[in-house]
Order: C-alpha cells, then sequence, then structure tokens
C-alpha cells in the first residue's frame, strides 16, 4: 500500500500534554504514524493512500487544535498578534496594579476605573489561557491554563460582584497583573520556537540561485530550478558550484569547508566530483550535473536536520507535571470550602470568601513567573557573557550531558591557514626559506599561499616567469633562481610545502590551521564539570591528532574524516549507548549534528545554518563561552527548579488556612504577591553570575 509523509504546522498547543493528545487521536486511524513535536510545534504524519491532508487537519481539529499545512499562515502562529496583546495588556494593567497596591492613591470611583482597564486584559489579553482551559475541560484534563484561568476568571469575577455590590475588596490588580506576566512568558516562547524552521531556511539558502548552462556551444544563464540532470555548466573563480556534478574541463582548488569541515581546498580536474554550494576558488570549470533538486547533497542535509529536529522528544515542563494533579486537587478543595461553610450554618458572603480565598492563594503568578523571570536574568548576563539561550527547554540537557563532541574547524581550531614552522636543510637558514616561498607564493591566491606570504612579510622580491600547476605548486624566478613550491606528503603535524632552490630541496614549510588559544583550558575546564571532551573532524586523522594532542584530547576520542552524515551518526551512536551528547560546533557541515545532539551549541562567528540549528549560540569565537554557556545553563535550571518549588509551597502553605477562613482573599493575594516577589528575588541572583573570564 502506497504511503504518503506530511508535514503539519499545529497551533493551540500549551503544553507537552497537548501534543500526546495530538498524536494519540492521529495514531487511532488506520494506517496512520504520527508524531507530533510540541517544541517545533509541528506534526511529521505518515498516511495511507485515500486518506489526505483535509482528514488529518479534520482530526485535529477536532481535538480542539488547529493545523495547516506550512504553505499556509496560520494566524494563532503569528507573534506580532501575541506582541500587540502583551503591548496592550501591559499599558492597561499598570494603572490596575498601582492602584491597587497603593491605597493612598484611591479617588472617588477608582474601583470602577480598574474595573473598565482589567476587563479588556483578563477577557481579550487572556483568551488564549480561557480557551486552553476550555479545550483541556472538554478532554478531562487541566494544565497550567486551567490554573490560570480559573484563577484570574475567580479573582475578576469577585471583584466584579464587589464593584456592583458596592463595598468589600477587590483582586482586579491580581487578575490583569498574573494575565500580563504569563503573556509576556508566552510570547518570548512563540519568538523561540519560531526560528526553529529557520535552519531548514538558511541551508538551503546556501545553494546557487542561477547557473551558466552550456548549450549547442554558448553560455545561457538559467534559474538553478531549470537545471536538469545531464546539462553542463560553467563554474567561473568565486563562483558556487550550483549542483553535484562531474568536473569535464578544466582545473582548480574548491574550497568545501562548509559542507566537509576540510580546512584545505580540494584540488579538482576533470573526473572529479563536485558538490553543489562549495566555491571554486581557482579556474575555470566546466561540470556536467549528476544531481539535482532533492537529490543533491545539500538537500539530503536539510533532510537531516529536519529528522534531527524531530527526533528530539517534546519537553514536559515540570509545572505541567505537578499541575495535572495540583490544578484537580485546588478545584475540589475551592468547592469543598464552599459546601463545608455552607452546611455548618455560616452565611454564603462568608463561605463564597473562603472559596474565593482558595483559588486566589492558589492562582500561579509566582509559577506563571518562576520560568519567565529566571529565563530573562539568566539570558541578559548570558548576553554580557557572550551566550545566547534560546528558551527553557535548552535548560533540561544541560543538566544530564555528561559528552561534548568538539567540530575542529572554526570551532577548536581558528579556522585559518597559519604558519606552524620552517624545516630548512643543513646549512639554510629559515629565512631564506621562507623568503623565496614568500616572494613566490604572493602570485597566488590559494590559502596556503596567502598564509606563507603573511609569514614571510611584506618586504620580498619580485617573481618572474610565474606558473601555477593545480595540485602540485608554483614556480617561478626569484633573485635569478628558479624557485619551487610543492605540496609534501610527508608532513603530519599540518599541509607541508617543499621548497625548490634550483632544483635542489632546501626546506619544508609547514602550515596549519592552529588551535584558537584558550582551547586547551576550555577543554579542561569542560572536564572539571565532569564532561568527557570528543574532537569530531572531517579533516583528515594526521590533523586531527595532531590538534587533539595540543588541547588535550586523547587519541581514542578523535573521530575524523567524517562527512555531514557521519557526524550525525556519531552523535546518534553515542545517544544510543546511553550518553547525553551537547555538539560544538560553527559550520553548515555541523548543522544536522548540532539538531541531533541532546544540547547544540554554535560559535556564532560561524555559519547562520549552524548557528539556526543549535540550542545555544556563543557570540564570541572562544571555546571558553561553550563551558560558561553550560554553567549558566545549569545555573538558571536551578533558579527555575527552585522558584517552582517555593512558589507551590506558598500556594500548598496558604490552601489550609485559606479554606479554613483565616486568610480572606486580600490577605491571600498579599501571599500569592509575596511568593511572587520572592520569585523574582531569586532569579535576580544570576545577575552575579561569572564567567571563567571574571574569576
Amino acid at each position: 500500500m502506497s504511503q504518503t509523509d506530511l508535514e503539519l504546522d499545529i497551533t493551540g498547543m500549551t503544553c507537552a500534554s497537548c501534543a500526546n493528545r495530538i498524536e494519540r487521536k492521529l495514531n487511532k486511524l488506520d494506517g496512520v504514524a504520527a508524531v507530533v513535536n510540541f517544541a517545533t510545534e509541528k506534526a511529521r504524519v505518515t498516511v495511507p493512500a485515500g486518506i489526505g491532508a483535509a482528514d488529518i487537519v479534520g482530526v485535529v481539529e477536532a481535538a480542539g487544535y488547529g493545523a495547516h499545512v506550512p504553505a499556509e499562515s496560520g494566524p494563532e502562529s503569528d507573534p506580532e498578534l501575541m506582541r500587540r496583546r502583551l503591548l496592550v495588556s501591559a499599558v492597561l494593567s499598570l494603572p490596575v496594579v498601582v492602584l491597587g497596591m497603593v491605597p493612598g492613591w484611591h479617588f472617588t470611583g477608582w474601583q470602577w476605573v480598574s474595573l473598565a482597564l482589567a476587563t479588556p486584559v483578563v477577557a481579550w489579553g487572556g483568551a488564549g489561557f480561557h480557551r486552553a482551559a476550555w479545550t483541556n475541560l472538554r478532554h478531562g484534563t487541566t494544565t497550567m491554563d486551567t490554573l490560570v484561568s480559573t484563577g484570574t476568571l475567580a479573582a475578576y469575577g469577585w471583584s466584579l460582584w464587589t464593584v456592583l455590590a458596592g463595598h468589600g475588596e477587590i483582586y482586579l490588580e491580581a487578575a490583569a497583573g498574573v494575565t500580563t506576566f504569563l503573556l509576556a512568558g508566552r510570547y518570548v516562547e512563540a519568538r523561540a520556537k519560531l526560528r526553529s524552521g529557520d535552519a531548514l531556511r538558511a541551508l538551503l539558502e546556501l545553494g546557487a540561485k542561477d547557473v551558466t548552462v552550456l548549450r549547442d556551444g554558448a553560455e545561457t544563464r538559467i534559474a538553478i530550478s531549470e537545471l536538469a540532470v545531464g546539462d553542463a555548466f560553467v563554474v567561473r573563480p568565486g563562483e558556487k558550484v550550483a549542483t553535484d556534478g562531474v568536473v569535464e574541463d578544466g582545473t582548480s582548488a574548491i574550497d568545501a569547508s562548509l559542507l566537509t569541515g576540510e580546512s584545505v581546498p580540494v584540488e579538482v580536474g576533470p573526473g572529479d566530483a563536485v558538490v553543489g554550494a562549495t566555491i571554486n576558488a581557482g579556474g575555470r570549470l566546466v561540470v556536467r550535473a549528476s544531481r539535482v533538486g532533492s537529490d543533491t547533497q545539500l538537500a539530503q542535509m536539510a533532510r537531516l536536520v529536519t529528522q534531527a529536529q524531530f527526533g528530539k522528544a517534546p519537553v514536559q515542563r515540570l509545572a505541567d507535571r505537578i499541575s495535572g494533579i495540583f490544578v484537580p486537587v485546588v478545584l475540589a478543595l475551592s468547592v469543598a470550602t464552599l459546601a463545608a461553610w455552607l452546611v455548618t450554618g455560616h452565611s454564603a458572603t462568608d463561605a463564597f470568601t473562603a472559596a474565593v480565598a482558595v483559588l486566589v492563594i492558589a492562582c500561579p503568578c509566582a509559577l506563571g513567573l518562576a520560568t519567565p523571570t529566571a529565563l530573562m536574568v539568566g539570558t541578559g548576563r548570558g548576553a554580557q557573557l557572550g551566550i545566547l539561550i534560546k528558551g527553557p527547554e535548552v535548560l533540561e540537557s544541560t543538566r544530564r550531558v555528561d559528552v561534548v563532541v568538539l567540530d575542529k574547524t572554526g570551532t577548536v581550531t581558528t579556522g585559518e591557514m597559519t604558519l606552524r614552522e620552517v624545516l630548512a636543510v643543513d646549512g639554510i637558514e629559515e629565512r631564506v626559506v621562507l623568503r623565496l616561498a614568500g616572494a613566490l607564493e604572493r602570485a597566488s591566491e590559494h590559502p596556503i599561499a596567502r598564509a606563507i606570504t603573511a609569514a614571510a612579510g611584506g618586504d620580498l622580491p619580485q617573481v618572474q616567469d610565474f606558473v601555477s600547476t593545480p595540485g602540485v605548486g608554483v614556480a617561478g624566478v626569484v633573485d635569478g633562481h628558479r624557485v619551487d613550491a610543492r605540496r609534501s606528503a610527508e608532513v603530519v603535524a599540518g599541509t607541508g610545502v617543499d621548497v625548490l632552490r634550483d632544483g635542489s630541496r632546501i626546506g619544508t614549510i609547514v602550515v596549519a590551521d592552529r588551535p584558537r588559544a584558550g582551547s586547551a583550558r576550555a577543554i579542561g575546564a569542560l572536564r572539571e564539570l565532569g564532561l568527557r571532551p570528543m574532537l569530531l573532524t572531517g579533516d583528515n586523522h594526521a590533523v586531527a591528532h595532531a590538534v587533539a594532542a595540543e588541547v588535550g584530547i586523547g587519541p581514542d576520542d578523535v573521530i575524523a574524516g567524517v562527512l555531514p552524515d557521519g557526524k550525525v551518526a556519531t552523535v546518534s551512536a553515542l545517544q544510543g549507548q546511553g550518553h547525553v551528547v551537547a555538539m560544538v560546533g560553527d559550520g553548515v557541515n555541523d548543522a544536522a549534528a548540532l539538531a541531533q545532539a541532546d544540547l547544540g551549541l554554535a560559535m556564532g562567528t560561524g555559519s547562520d545554518v549552524a548557528i539556526e540549528a543549535s540550542d545555544l549560540t556563543l557570540i564570541r569565537d572562544d571555546l571558553m563561552v561553550a563551558v560558561d554557556a553550560i554553567r549558566l545553563s545549569r545555573r538558571t535550571l536551578a533558579i527555575i527548579r527552585g522558584n517552582l518549588f517555593w512558589a507551590f509551597a506558598y500556594n500548598v502553605a496558604g490552601l489550609p488556612l485559606a479554606a479554613a477562613g483565616l486568610l480572606n482573599p486580600m490577605i491571600a493575594g498579599g501571599a500569592m504577591a509575596l511568593s511572587s516577589v520572592f520569585v523574582v528575588g531569586n532569579s535576580l541572583r544570576l545577575r552575579s553570575f561569572s564567567g571563567y573570564r571574571a574569576r
């Protein structure tokens, strides 16, 4: 039976239980296999013949959520709508909170003003919470939205009754304030989730947009979408290779570092395969297309990123797990309180006051602040230290990580070729070897040539009769001597260039991609955190082991010569062994592995694709920032957990007092406010977090 894979954007989910509910509904259909990811708000559904996207969307909508194919636009997923709700609610809530907290500012009719301002906040600003609470109620479940909706509506309803009756305390500041604070948290979360698809878009944009094809002997410029297998196309110096193919004419050096991590450009000629999106660093090439569109290596990498993102387990938030028990208990206790007071002969007013006090003391203001305040303070401090944390989902992984996989090129190393050493033969001075080679290489644009020229300095003799032989080296006449610079295959610690004068070798110049200044110290610091660092690279084994030895990584923890799918496979294999893996990288070739890892960290000086596929972005090109990122994330997670504990503790301690009538709603509101102050104060402790550089 034929099957079709569908991808849908899901709207209306507020916690991981929503994703699980949708997944169960879809998987009940005959022949349907569905995976719903709460973190990315997407569903991947495999359907048999006869079931289409409309049928799947109908099932999701029947469950109380929204669904649409990615090409469509879903109004509920528009962050601008959430932003408008937040801004309007904040403007309206501020005077309500001030009037409620400062009795000296009360004026005649202030209650009516507060009611007028709070009504749109609770009704319109909090509509998403109320709608989600109703959806959950229809399915017999409760979440944080149930607490938010019940608490804010109870505080608002009691206040409305009080204002209309003309006497009693009002709690509109609680209703409006809680709604606004939680809207702020949801907006930050929505922005983080919206970026989940940017990795794929950035990856696909790496490819060429148009190409010069050879047809009937003439060059014609066409869109890349019109290129077909078998077409011959031209790649000029500096241009991207349009698609995967085989060189038919010309020789050049291809910079494949974005896709393979190889720090040295690869020399190619007739018969050699080239990959789309790599860059021609040398002469003109004519390439015959062998794969186009979705069959190219670039497209395969995009699929790897997608698969890795879907493979991540949905985040089950601690507050939602606890509220699954806490919310029904609070609702039952409130009803029981009302009944108990009425049965024991108390007035309806006293009974309702006690029942509302139970709901108000349980209203999750502190719970709503627990994550967003710690996250905002933590991310603000992180930005000062060069760390960008994309969302609260990231933090849970940092606590469990035990292996850190480090990309070599551009992460552990600088990503640029520099002079490592000059090995002169007996009787020849090193400066003579470097001076002659520098004069010769100055006429070449090859990265190795640039490294040698830079090391040789600016005062160099002129070269005559310069000749460049792709894949071999360069030659010319310098100071009356014929000088040759040829690639050597005998140097282990880097790339060797043999220098010959009048046919006799006078020395070898070794250039290499050097480790960053702080890499060795950073790797030592990772071990202090109880982590096992490993080096993973597309570069050759000799270079990889030489770099690993310099920075303190043992030979057993080096994996070299791997392509992007090999990096993903390595991370997956470690996860299969029970490890929780963090990946640090900077290139396009790292994007899929960053997405596959339990925690992805991208160097901010790297490619946009790697940054978008990661969970943490390191703004500075310093591996020590990765250490600080893990430390800060763990500290932020600890603060969030502490906040959640104390937020629940305040509620649990206050509930029996409220039920016994020892807390009127005003005191209950004060206790709730106190718990919020505590949570905010606890979160502010993150401002004193210091990185390794500051210690």
